[in-house]
């Protein structure tokens, strides 16, 4: 975290300093917004807080509830979501509160006693290297408490305006500025509801499966009723089950299955049981809680269950539900028409819970729409990327439909089905090779001009193009702190580029690194020139760096290529974090772990999403101006 480069501040440096019109309270919403998100539930909330950073775009988060969330609903947090939370800030709080998955056992009926239980496996949660981060469970309210921080925390000091419901929108494709007409219902405090109407550039709605924002632009989730129930309790319990503090999947012989969770705290569970099949949607609305603890109970045996206290349960019944499309243009109009109105999260795509994927998927849809929002608003790119919004994304909740339809299956399934091979359950064989999968670490994004996925991927094949980027360790060279790259990304909207430099000596001006970071500071055609406004820092839009396959020791910071060693800020103060070196202990190191090419180097270009865009030759540094010249439109040269 860097701060005081334009004067010292006391303080949290967390808590950025107000814009000068956020200075005092929120207030009422404002007849024009440039973004209206609605619903404040992990998808409107992750792409609040980006936009809270940037007070020039006027925002607003609109829930109709009267309140924050303050329990129930998600808690799996998958490694992939982990490594966004720390772009946010947030994910040492969340490994601090939360319980860390760190092994999965499986349970079967006892040959010997079908009416119990047996342990017949046990494996590790997420296989070493895959990330990282951790896989973690905690309350969703407690996510969404962080993310509420960043927001107040931010210049723009942006809050959720709660009792504030969506009632209808009207979009003028003619119109160029505000083409969003939206009708709100605000409550007061007094009682009174009084409505809203409010001109917008944009429109996300976020607001669930029943999404009214959905329903305004005539898109239809479509899907499949799985005539399946479960019933989930969040549970404090006395019990001798030998596994309830690990993540443990329950088979029994004749009354159903059960998933245990352990929760943050130590003493909370959340225990999901399976209920019997349902003829139609609702059926099953009419269990009691204690109908269900005693078919949890049944299920443990012969281990005790005595429920002390529980927190929070519902019933759901199984449904897997997409729409064709997450934004407001059909696709015959794409090329004629511009997106003013998206859908994210159960807004468009829906499945069970059993998985752990509807928060961190939701999170995900809302994290790619917000860095393209904020590049099309502040002048950085076409409003023509926004089309690749709904094009990234749906793609990614089919794969998840997809995958859900084959783990509630087996999951569901009865024991006498649970096909045995090799003495392994069929759930646990397909727990662990699924494994990458439930990490949230196996979506890619198909060629476009936002990820070359056809170059040179030979460069580097461990940072796959079209994948997140997957970080490894390095020892920063000003100061010799040993970190992992990928924390270098922030949730900021900027890309960032890593040179990856040859096997030679840096400090020679005839050094491939060399000669590269000079043709881009010197051609008026550079990436870093053209789209860099005049008066901003160096890394406004794009974040340079070095890494070096020399020990930090044999490296003299000041004889490394001036264009990573910045002057920024009000005081043109250099920038000591842009230059790092591969680990000296071989299994650390950045260069074997990911494939680079020790003796050619290469660039690798990551989204602000955290995704690789483009691997690219070193010698060749047009091919990264070719490439940010289909992403960026607008030239302001320094």
């Amino acid at each position: 975290m860097q701060f005081h480069e334009n004067g010292f501040h006391a303080g949290d440096p967390r808590i950025s300093q107000a814009a000068p019109d956020r200075e005092q309270a929120q207030g009422d919403l404002p007849p024009r917004l440039d973004v209206l998100i609605v619903g404040s539930g992990p998808a409107g909330l992750t792409l609040a807080a980006q936009l809270a950073r940037f007070p020039e775009i006027q925002t607003r988060i609109v829930e109709r509830k009267a309140q924050a969330m303050t329990l129930g609903q998600a808690d799996g947090v998958s490694c992939r979501s982990m490594e966004m939370f720390n772009a946010f800030g947030f994910a040492d709080q969340v490994k601090r509160e939360g319980y860390r998955v760190n092994e999965t056992t499986f349970w079967n009926p006892d040959p010997d006693d079908p009416v119990a239980i047996k342990r017949v496996g046990r494996v590790q949660d997420v296989e070493d290297g895959l990330s990282e981060m951790p896989h973690m469970i905690l309350n969703q309210a407690r996510v969404q408490d962080m993310y509420l921080d960043v927001m107040r925390q931010s210049s723009s000091r942006l809050e959720v305006d709660y009792n504030t419901r969506f009632v209808d929108l009207h979009i003028d494709t003619d119109a160029a500025d505000y083409p969003v007409s939206v009708t709100l219902e605000q409550q007061h405090a007094d009682g009174e509801t009084r409505e809203i109407k409010i001109q917008a550039r944009y429109v996300v709605g976020c607001d669930g499966a029943r999404s009214a924002v959905r329903t305004a632009i005539g898109r239809q989730l479509k899907g499949d009723f799985a005539h399946q129930a479960w019933g989930v309790m969040d549970v404090l319990a006395d019990t001798n089950f030998p596994d309830y503090r690990v993540k443990s999947i329950i088979k029994s012989q004749r009354d159903g299955n059960i998933l245990v969770i352990p929760r943050e705290g130590g003493y909370l569970a959340r225990i999901y049981v399976e209920l019997s099949q349902v003829s139609e949607r609702g059926e099953s609305r009419s269990l009691t809680l204690p109908a269900l603890i005693a078919k949890a109970q049944a299920i443990f045996k012969p281990y005790q269950f005595e429920v002390r206290d529980v927190a929070w349960w519902s019933v759901y019944e199984i449904g897997h539900s997409l729409t064709d499309k997450f934004d407001d243009v059909p696709v015959e109009a794409m090329e004629s028409r511009l997106p003013r109105v998206f859908i994210a999260g159960d807004a468009c795509h829906t499945h069970s819970a059993k998985a752990g994927q509807g928060m961190n998927v939701s999170m995900g849809d809302a994290f790619n729409l917000g860095w393209k929002l904020i590049s099309v608003l502040t002048g950085r790119a076409a409003p023509s990327l926004l089309h690749s919004y709904s094009d990234e994304r749906q793609a990614v909740a089919q794969d998840l439909i997809n995958f859900d339809h084959r783990w509630s299956r087996i999951i569901s399934a009865p024991f006498a089905k649970d096909t045995q091979e090799d003495g392994t359950p069929l759930f646990q064989k397909h727990f662990i090779e699924h494994g990458r999968f439930t990490a949230g670490l196996t979506v890619k994004y198909a060629d476009s001009a936002l990820t070359w996925t056809d170059r040179h991927q030979a460069l580097a094949p461990g940072f796959d193009i079209g994948m997140r980027f997957h970080s490894a360790p390095v020892v920063r060279l000003a100061d010799a702190k040993a970190m992992e790259l990928g924390h270098t990304i922030h949730a900021d909207a900027r890309w960032h580029v890593y040179a990856f430099a040859a096997d030679e000596d840096p400090s020679n001006p005839e050094s491939r690194i060399a000669r590269w970071c000079a043709e881009l500071a010197q051609n008026p055609a550079s990436p870093l020139r053209r789209y860099t406004p005049a008066d901003a820092d160096p890394d406004a839009r794009i974040c340079l760096y070095g890494i070096f396959q020399q020990a930090h020791r044999n490296l003299d910071f000041e004889t490394m290529p001036a264009l990573l060693r910045p002057h920024k800020g009000k005081f043109k103060l250099k920038d000591y974090e842009k230059i790092y070196c591969a680990d000296t202990y071989p299994a650390r190191d950045i260069f074997s772990l990911r494939g680079v090419d020790r003796q050619h180097g290469c660039v690798v270009v990551v989204r602000p999403d955290q995704y690789v865009a483009a691997v690219l030759p070193l010698d060749e540094p047009a091919a990264l101006a070719e490439f940010f010249d289909g992403v960026f439109f607008v030239s302001d040269a320094k």
